[in-house]
């Protein structure tokens, strides 16, 4: 048995990054979730988005989304302008259903994600890399971004 204390409603501290993202996450599901009959499960906007996640470091930026159940010849990256561009399809398997009741969570069909990069980027070396589902993006800043050491003489 766990025994947890009792907090005052009123006195409890406010969590508002746990609030907000609580609030994101159930009007996804309210707008995603119930309109997904109206549209073939593709959600409010036509279409299903995968999660990413973009960090950078000082010399490369890195990219990674989230892609299950894909195979690499189906998802298309292209950088133009300063916008790195994940697109592509997941198709839907054919599944037998017995019985009246099932759930179906999962989303198929077109995605299309742009990212703007928050600095210039050496095109020439972008590396893309797929494994467990996860796509991996690698993009190095161009020479005239990077940060340079300067030596400082004593004279």
């Amino acid at each position: 048995m766990k025994l947890i204390r009792y907090q005052d409603p009123e006195l409890a501290a406010w969590q508002p990054i746990n609030r907000l993202s609580s609030l994101r996450e159930e009007m996804n599901r309210l707008l995603d979730g119930s309109l997904a009959a109206f549209t073939g499960n593709a959600g409010l906007f036509g279409g299903w988005s995968p999660s990413i996640d973009v960090h950078q470091d000082k010399d490369t930026i890195f990219v990674k989304a989230e892609l299950p159940g894909m195979k690499k010849e189906e998802i298309d990256i292209s950088f133009q302008d300063g916008m790195l561009t994940i697109s592509g399809e997941r198709k839907q398997e054919s599944e037998v259903r017995e019985g009246e009741n099932f759930r179906s969570e999962r989303f198929f069909g077109r995605f299309h994600r742009t990212i703007s990069m928050p600095t210039k980027v050496d095109a020439d070396k972008i590396k893309a890399n797929y494994k467990d589902g996860i796509l991996s993006v690698e993009l190095p800043k161009a020479a005239e971004v990077k940060a340079k050491q300067i030596e400082v003489k004593i004279s």
